[in-house]
């Protein structure tokens, strides 16, 4: 930037010969150099050189708090160069591991932007509330480490809403931070960089608008050339993972690193890493070429000779795609011997194995959504009383059905581990325009079952589906009061870290009236579910007379009785997950039914779903050893808001509906 000569002293006037004259003119010297440098322009910098110069950790935010280092991943240098608005690349789409630097790497690029390339930006997390914990957590220490950063982000005031937990302004752009799960958040105000934050574990649909990410993009489009937007995330599961599918459409580039022994280039692969059986500290990775064994005191000049390399060729050119394992993650963060140990510690549990793959690997879990047989499940049915809760469960949920002409139930007994027993099966006739049909349902809500240590057992929650008669699902549930019930809507889609999301308030209509706010709504993922219960009926498991003998079995494991019959079994397994391809040719796991009725499956994935609600999946030790004790010992008190009802004893005549094929 230029300065008007009108402005300017003539040098004679300002620097005497005499230097005798010279202290007369020092303070305006200074002056006019201190206002010389405020109009020097910035440098022309890229987000690594940036964050080298302006970035600090945080001790609130970093395990290494002080000045940022790009050498200390330098495998984030080009991934956040592609972010600098010189670079031809639009979209850079980042499949990860954790603990490789990927969310710093995406904290510089917003400093950058709010320091050198203001504009309107737009930072998503899977929801709003990680949204406010990582404006608290992150977004806060970045300004407020940063001077440079400080002095162009409004205050934080009372009376100034250009600084809100979710909003920051700045000179020439705003930072908007929202959750996927609401689509006002995503669509309000253009945006020209678009930060997209664990991709994959956003909803399937925002507020039944469409794909978040969709939703996100369609922000930046009116920039054209001059958008940026950054995908990341760790990947979940094969052919639903959107970080997978966009890293597939790019020019999938990997690290490649040179062997210190032979020099040849070649990405870190897990099935190199090498150990003795039994000892992970021994962990060496074998070199591709020569086959040597590199020590990991060797990666830190690995990583330094590293260059990124595509290994396709992108659908897309304005695409650019990186894929890391945690294998490559820096000295001192995770090592090779505790990737080992970890690799190790998950055998046989095909639950941690999907987890390793996914946060260590980087890489998506295969499931395996095939049906079990139907006849292999007879075969493993117990002697079970029907309405007798096992010694082993420790509190009961079902799941309704609401079909056109009945309300179908399952009863399910839980306890330590997800294990679980079918107690009751109901099929009460009529549907959801009967009102006896729904007194009925009322009265199951009080119905008692009788547990093997004598105590009698009610239902901790009941979810009941709305897709079919919502109205009056939501006036019983109303009626009924939602402390017991839960609501719930199905949707597709995996979501592992939250299956089950709410309740949000949705309006009902109430005898004609249209109640704002009038019911409590939660969303199940029920993929999530329906691939879980295949994955525990596949799962090894003792035999008949090793139960019978109090052999322990797996978590997880699903106990059926005699009672359940050949058509309850064939609708306990009456769908498969396949996979489908998608008109852009993208691939898609999807539950396709095998045959119509599919109520049994349903029933469970609600009944699950109750037992996610109720926080059986976080449940501390304390909370398990307080409800043994009480089934175990206590034969009178309080239990709490889950399972036991001292009084009164079971009657002899259980009041239960049956429909006439169970017999």
């Amino acid at each position: 930037m230029s300065v008007p000569s009108s402005t300017i002293l003539p040098r004679s006037n300002l620097i005497s010969d005499d230097a005798d004259d010279m202290p007369d003119f020092d303070g305006a010297t200074e002056i006019l150099r201190a206002w010389g440098a405020g109009l020097t322009p910035d440098a022309d910098l890229t987000v690594s050189q940036w964050a080298d110069r302006h970035r600090m950790l945080s001790g609130r935010a970093s395990a290494e708090p002080g000045r940022y280092r790009t050498a200390r991943t330098p495998y984030m240098a080009e991934i956040m160069d592609r972010l600098s608005p010189g670079d031809r690349a639009q979209r850079i789409v980042f499949m990860k591991a954790a603990q490789v630097g990927a969310t710093e790497a995406g904290n510089n690029w917003i400093g950058f932007a709010i320091h050198q390339a203001p504009g309107p930006m737009l930072a998503v997390q899977p929801t709003v509330e990680l949204a406010k914990r990582n404006s608290r957590q992150r977004i806060d220490p970045l300004i407020d480490e940063s001077p440079e950063l400080r002095e162009r982000v409004k205050p934080a005031r009372s009376r100034d809403a250009g600084n809100t937990m979710l909003s920051k302004e700045f000179a020439g752009g705003i930072l908007i931070m929202t959750g996927a799960n609401s689509a006002v958040g995503l669509r309000s105000t253009p945006a020209r960089y678009i930060f997209l934050d664990e991709v994959d574990a956003y909803p399937a649909s925002a507020d039944d608008e469409g794909d978040p990410v969709t939703l996100a993009e369609a922000r930046s489009l009116t920039f054209a050339h001059r958008r940026k937007v950054f995908l990341v995330s760790t990947p979940t599961i094969r052919g639903m993972s959107r970080i997978e599918r966009d890293y597939e459409a790019s020019d999938q580039r990997r690290f490649f690193v040179p062997c210190p022994h032979c020099g040849a280039m070649q990405w870190l692969k897990f099935e190199r890493l090498r150990w003795q059986k039994g000892r992970p500290e021994t962990a060496e990775y074998h070199c591709d070429g020569c086959e040597q064994p590199i020590a990991e005191h060797h990666k830190t000049a690995m990583l330094e000779a590293g260059e990124w390399r595509a290994t396709a060729t992108a659908a897309d050119p304005n695409t650019v795609g990186y894929h890391l394992s945690a294998l490559y993650s820096p000295i001192g963060w995770l090592s090779w011997e505790r990737i080992v140990r970890a690799w190790d510690a998950a055998q046989g549990s095909d639950e941690a194995i999907k987890a390793f793959r996914n946060t260590i690997l980087g890489e998506t879990w295969v499931e395996t959504g095939e049906a079990p047989d139907w006849q292999r499940l007879a075969d493993q049915r117990e002697t079970l009383e029907g309405g007798t809760v096992p010694e082993r469960a420790l509190f009961l949920t079902a799941g309704a059905d609401v079909q056109k002409d009945r309300i179908e139930v399952d009863v399910w007994a839980w306890g330590r581990g997800l294990e679980s027993w079918l107690v009751d099966h109901l099929v009460i006739e009529g549907g959801p325009s009967d009102t006896a049909c729904w007194q009925q349902l009322t009265n199951l809500l009080g119905q008692t079952w009788a547990h093997a240590s004598g105590e009698p057992m009610t239902l901790a929650r009941l979810a009941i589906d709305t897709g079919y008669e919502t109205s009056a699902v939501y006036a019983w549930s109303r009626q009924v009061g939602f402390a017991q019930v839960a609501p719930v809507k199905g949707v597709e889609g995996f979501n592992r870290s939250s299956p089950v999301t709410g309740p949000t308030y949705v309006d009902a209509t109430i005898a004609g009236k249209r109640l704002r706010r009038g019911a409590r709504l939660w969303t199940v993922a029920t993929s999530t579910f329906k691939t879980e219960t295949y994955r525990y009926l596949r799962q090894d498991r003792p035999t008949r007379e090793e139960i019978e003998a109090g052999h322990p079995c797996p978590p997880g494991t699903i106990h059926l009785p005699k009672w359940a019959d050949g058509e309850w079994l064939k609708q306990f397994t009456a769908e498969q997950l396949i996979t489908v391809r998608t008109k852009r040719g993208f691939a898609r796991l999807e539950w396709q039914k095998l045959r119509e009725r599919n109520e049994a499956l349903d029933c469970r994935v609600y009944a699950r779903a109750a037992a996610w609600i109720l926080g059986a999946d976080r449940w501390s030790e304390a909370r398990w050893l307080e409800l043994e004790r009480q089934l175990a010992v206590e034969a009178s008190g309080p239990a709490g808001d889950v399972a036991v009802k001292s009084s009164p004893r079971p009657s002899a005549r259980r009041r239960t509906m049956r429909s006439t094929y169970m017999g």
